[in-house]
This record gives C-alpha cells, structure tokens and sequence, in this order.
C-alpha cells in the first residue's frame, strides 16, 4: 500500500532579532503569511497527514503549527523530535522510521539543508531542480510517494509527486 511523505521546510525565518540562538530564531513577517497559506493549500487539497513530526527549532515550531492549525491537528499531536534539528539524511530518515505502521500520510517539518538531501535521496535524485536552483526553499513542501512501510524507507524509496512553494499559492 503506497504510503505518501510531505516534506515541509520552515517558513522565512527573522535574522535580525535577539535570539539567544539559532535554535530559538523566529519566523519573519513574511515566513508568518507563508505557512498559514501553505496550510489552507494542503487542507483544499485533501492533504491531511496521520503524523506529524517536526523539529522542535523555533521557526519549525511556528511554521508547523500554523499549517496544522489550518489543517485542524491540534499542537499537541504534533511530535517534535530534536534529531530534526541540524538532521541530514541518515538521521531524518531514521526519524520516518519511527512513523506509526498505520500511518498512510507523514509529514516531516524542519530546516535545509538536510531536508533537500533527504528528497533527492529517497527520490535517487530524480528531482528536477527549479530555475532558480532551490529545490527546497522556505516554505515549500514536497509530496513524495513512498512504497515499502516506514520501517523499511531508505535510499530510492520514494518518487516525487509534487513540489509546491509557498509563493506559488494565492491568500
């Protein structure tokens, strides 16, 4: 049974703020209208994950909870797991591993530039690079088709079934 990943990077995050560290720097204007956007985009399209994790950073942190908020999921069904945060592609996919069994749509949320790696090695690189040469920018979300059961993901697991940017959608 196919089983569908949705690999969403943060919103735009504010670099100019008093953060105390990279961990806690919050979303910019601009990243909070994104991800409550790519939210109502996910939700007209019947993208409705059974699993959410995303890493605890808070740009990630606000970013997914303002797209589950559109999607009505709950924060506190929302799984943070710090391994997201600075994860690359070994580490991200042991997270989806841990998926419930049960699980037919995950979505994963976090930060670049290990989410870009995570894409192009379950799609074996068969990712078509934009224009601009970002494939992930922030606030995008990649759908991925995903056939052996989570425990089993590894390289050339999935096929790449969509990559929607935030700025693509309209308010």
């Amino acid at each position: 049974m196919p089983r569908e990943l949705l690999i969403l990077r943060h919103a735009k995050s504010a670099w100019d703020t008093n953060a105390p560290s990279d961990f806690e720097r919050p979303l910019a204007k601009r990243g909070r209208t994104a991800a409550p956007r790519v939210g109502r985009w996910l939700e007209e399209q019947g993208l409705i994950p059974d699993h959410v994790v995303s890493s605890p950073a808070e740009r990630a942190r606000q970013t997914v909870i303002a797209v589950c908020r559109a999607l009505g999921i709950e924060a506190d069904q929302i799984l943070w797991d710090r391994r997201i945060y600075g994860g690359w592609t070994r580490t991200l996919i042991d997270v989806l591993r841990d998926s419930p069994a049960e699980a037919t749509r995950v979505l994963i949320a976090g930060h670049n530039p290990g989410l870009e790696d995570l894409l192009e090695t379950l799609c074996a690189g068969k990712t078509p690079r934009p224009p601009d040469g970002k494939l992930m920018p922030t606030a995008a979300v990649a759908r991925v088709q995903i056939d052996p059961p989570w425990a089993e993901l590894g390289p050339g697991s999935g096929q790449l079934m969509s990559l929607t940017r935030a700025r693509s959608l309209k308010d």
